[in-house]
């Protein structure tokens, strides 16, 4: 018997209910994520994408439905127990990457191990070892502003992946770059989680990237569907 990392059940989210204009945005969303799997996440703008991805990693509660992160039930969590495993199991990349601009690429990897107990010297290695794998190693100490948009977002997957969550959730993580860095980019985010073994739900509307991936699930009209 399987044991997800991601087991979505019923998700159901509107937004201005008893309203004139009310909108479902989600009605009965399944989704189960295995270990080590990438799922590609299509749909089309304004479909709800983010609101899923946000529920999906407990930044969001839904209207009915179960979310259950390593075979944890997150339904009606304390506010405290959704922080922890927010902190501890999933990392979040987004289509800009939102890297404090003080911080050099390094210690914007390393701050989020900090904040989570890890000591000075293993964040720091954590970082380095992070960044030389997606080739940015000897980029580590500039600052944001001194790095190319590509640079940058491979730090923030590096970021992301600080902590050693089991799952991420990365909402159109090359979106804002063009096309040919976003395929060198994407190849290292694919090495990088490929490399971590967790499991991982990435939306685009990169087909051609979508079918790097394992597996393709499509959002329309607030219902899933399930592709290859």
């Amino acid at each position: 018997m399987s044991n997800p990392t991601l087991q979505l059940t019923g998700i159901t989210k509107a937004y201005n209910h008893g309203k004139p204009n009310e909108v479902n945005v989600l009605q009965g969303v399944d989704l189960t994520v295995e270990k080590g799997e990438i799922v590609a996440l299509v749909a089309p703008s304004g479909a709800g994408k983010s609101t899923l991805l946000h529920i999906a990693g407990l930044l969001d509660t839904p209207d009915s439905g179960t979310v259950t992160i390593n075979g944890d039930d997150m339904t009606g969590k304390s506010d405290s127990r959704r922080t922890a495993m927010r902190r501890d199991g999933v990392g979040f990349i987004y289509q800009f990457h939102h890297l404090l601009p003080e911080f050099t690429a390094l210690e914007n990897i390393v701050l989020p191990q900090l904040a989570n107990g890890i000591a000075q010297k293993e964040a720091e290695a954590r970082a380095l070892e992070l960044l030389g794998n997606v080739g940015v190693a000897e980029r580590a100490d500039h600052r944001p502003a001194a790095l190319s948009g590509g640079e940058q977002q491979r730090v923030a997957f590096c970021r992301a992946l600080a902590n050693r969550p089991t799952l991420l959730l990365a909402d159109e993580p090359t979106g804002n770059l063009d096309p040919g860095t976003s395929d060198r980019v994407f190849g290292a985010l694919m090495d990088l989680v490929r490399g971590t073994g967790l499991a991982a739900v990435i939306a685009t509307h990169n087909l051609e990237l979508a079918a790097r991936m394992d597996r393709t699930v499509h959002l329309t009209a607030g219902k899933l569907t399930h592709g290859e």
